[in-house]
């Protein structure tokens, strides 16, 4: 028996790959088991250009043994087996695959694929293994081989005398380690459950004897152990099953198979897509909001496959960040895989699975919206924050995408509603959207930055998530409307008679009003006198692009610049208060300054903003009332 050196490639080389390209040791087994499914889907395909051979599908099976007394497991298929040149070509290279030349011979049909496109997988087996035997015995060949290493420096090949066509490798574990129990392998519960999780969807049974409890026929409260031969995995996958074969109970089914999420979905897209790139999908729309979805430990991310096999359990690039609630699967037959199936290459074909996606996702919330409404507003209630987030991040780039999708409270509807439905409701005299914010309707229902507005016949839409405003001021405007906050400096909202009458009033009480401005100090901008106002006696506006929330916003987060919004505070000149800083001026300026403090301090409050000294508050309040 001769042993050979590996072509090309050093013991360096299959160090490097068995512990650097693949992460996870049990992977070895999904390696193992795509390459049998390859063997026998090369026989599938010669079958249909030669006569000679006749394919019965129950013929063919993948079987996985166990002898825990040496230590050995062993994989078996009834594929095409290996010639002695195809063991010297396939196993004697290193990242050499005979499925990769078969594929580039034989035209694929009934849109199946050969899954294994490089030879490094069979490699994997290295991982858990002191040695490796392999025996084979080729289609059409009278001869079989035996091909054994150990992975250091070569290989041997030998004739053997094996009765059936097809690959049995026989696994030699290697010696358990501190770190490492390498007996779980040979443990059947572990090989169950990395063939469901990898390997489910396999076009063939995967076969392996398993030990089953069962009362004993004479004594039905005593049970037995009996060793039954099942089949493994479930072979065809939901995603490729006709959809009006499919019932809601199935894809509820498979949610809880696959446990996405302890709720139940609430709603589900079924994707087949066999354009550009080709691919197959099973998305969900889930019923509740992750109890760590805005946490660091919430990783977003779609199950990835290659032909039914899985390549990784949450691939995020397959999602955007505004859609990063959807769960599911996608199957692709056209995936570029680099070196082993768990590196993908970032390519043109994950961006247009991906681009699809998110348009496809995009159309079943519009759906939703428009044909089953009490639906998405149960959605929009669980993940409307991380739409409006979508709407504002990466400084607007998707807000075209999202912005059919928002939905806030309605002043006049008393309910959800969405922007073009606002639009749509618009008066012809009306050049805005308005808008108010606050921590609850109640509280901003009874803001008196509204009245004016109200009194107008406008539709207000109520912000109370503390992303609104940055999402909507990203936005900036919808259908040529531009958002306009009722707590803004100037509505430009009144007619030529009250514009008159409020220049005349501030040119005449002009001393007053600069007079309370200097007793604020930098606590204001200024103070004026409001047009805004009907009933109230204060409020606080503010001028430029910082509202008072978004202040209060970014006074929360931990990286707090004290940026804060240019406050400007309001009188109402129709007010009795007013006429009480009217009498006291000019002959009461302690008066003013205890009525001027007061009624900042009562905007403040109005505002859910922080007193700076409530004592001081409390005595004036106390001083009014002697």
């Amino acid at each position: 028996m001769e042993t050979k050196q590996f072509q090309a490639e050093s013991k360096r080389l299959l160090e490097m790959m068995v512990h650097s390209i693949y992460s996870q040791k049990d992977i070895f087994l999904r390696e193992l088991i795509s390459n049998a499914s390859d063997a026998i889907d090369k026989i599938y395909y010669k079958a249909l250009t030669d006569d000679s051979i006749s394919f019965n599908k129950d013929d063919y099976y993948i079987r996985i043994e166990t002898n825990k007394d040496n230590r050995t497991l062993t994989v078996k298929d009834t594929g095409i087996g290996m010639t002695k040149e195809e063991l010297e070509s396939n196993l004697g290279t290193i990242a050499k695959s005979g499925s990769l030349d078969f594929k580039n011979e034989v035209e694929m049909k009934d849109g199946q694929e050969i899954i294994g496109q490089f030879g490094v997988g069979f490699y994997s087996s290295f991982m858990i293994a002191d040695k490796v035997t392999v025996f084979t015995r080729a289609l059409h060949s009278d001869e079989g081989y035996k091909w054994e290493s150990d992975g250091e420096e070569g290989y041997s090949i030998e004739p053997y005398d094996k009765q059936d066509v097809g690959t049995e490798i026989i696994i030699q574990l290697k010696e358990n380690a501190e770190e490492v129990n390498y007996d779980e392998y040979l443990e059947e519960h572990k090989l169950k459950s990395i063939i469901k999780k990898y390997s489910d969807f396999i076009r063939y049974p995967i076969k392996m004897e398993v030990t089953e409890q069962e009362p004993q026929e004479d004594n039905e409260e005593e049970v037995v152990d009996v060793i039954e031969d099942q089949t493994i995995n479930s072979m065809v996958p939901i995603w490729r099953k006709n959809k009006q074969e499919l019932t809601d109970e199935d894809y509820e089914s498979f949610y809880q198979e696959k446990h996405f999420g302890f709720d139940k979905p609430l709603s589900h897209l079924h994707i087949s897509v066999d354009g550009m790139v080709r691919f197959q999908s099973i998305l969900y729309i889930p019923e509740q909001l992750p109890f760590n979805y805005y946490s660091q430990d919430f990783e977003k991310g779609l199950e990835l496959y290659s032909n039914g096999v899985l390549i990784m359990d949450k691939c995020a690039d397959l999602l955007p960040d505004h859609f990063s609630f959807a769960r599911g699967i996608v199957d692709s037959e056209d995936l570029s895989l680099n070196i082993s199936r768990e590196i993908l290459q970032q390519d043109h074909q994950v961006k247009l699975i991906a681009k699809n996606i998110e348009k496809k996702v995009k159309n079943h919330l519009l759906s939703m919206l428009k044909n089953d409404r009490d639906k998405y507003e149960k959605f929009y209630d669980a993940f409307g924050r991380q739409i409006k987030f979508g709407v504002y991040s990466d400084f607007g780039a998707n807000k075209d995408k999202l912005k059919d999708l928002l939905l806030f409270y309605s002043s006049s509807e008393q309910k959800l509603a969405s922007l073009k439905e606002y639009v749509e409701r618009m008066p012809e005299d009306q050049e805005h959207i308005y808008y108010a914010t606050g921590e609850s309707h109640d509280r901003i229902e009874k803001l008196p930055q509204t009245e004016l507005v109200k009194d107008k016949g406008y539709e207000i839409l109520y912000f109370t998530d503390e992303v609104d405003e940055f999402a909507i001021k990203m936005l900036m405007n919808y259908d040529d409307k531009e958002f306009k906050n009722v707590s803004s400096g100037d509505l430009d909202l009144e007619d030529e008679e009250t514009k008159k009458e409020a220049e005349k009033q501030k040119e005449e009480h002009k001393d007053l009003l600069a007079e309370m401005k200097e007793m604020l100090g930098n606590k204001v901008k200024d103070v004026k006198l409001s047009t805004r106002l009907k009933t109230h006696p204060v409020c606080l506006s503010a001028e430029g692009d910082v509202s008072i929330e978004m202040e209060k916003v970014l006074k929360q987060m931990p990286d707090n610049q004290n940026i804060e919004a240019n406050k400007v505070l309001e009188i109402n000149s129709k007010h009795d208060i007013f006429q009480s800083l009217v009498h006291a001026h000019g002959s009461d300026k302690d008066k003013v300054k205890l009525y001027t403090n007061i009624l900042y301090n009562q905007a403040l409050l109005i505002e859910g903003l922080p007193i700076e000294d409530p004592v001081a508050l409390t005595n004036d309040m106390c001083k009014v009332m002697v």
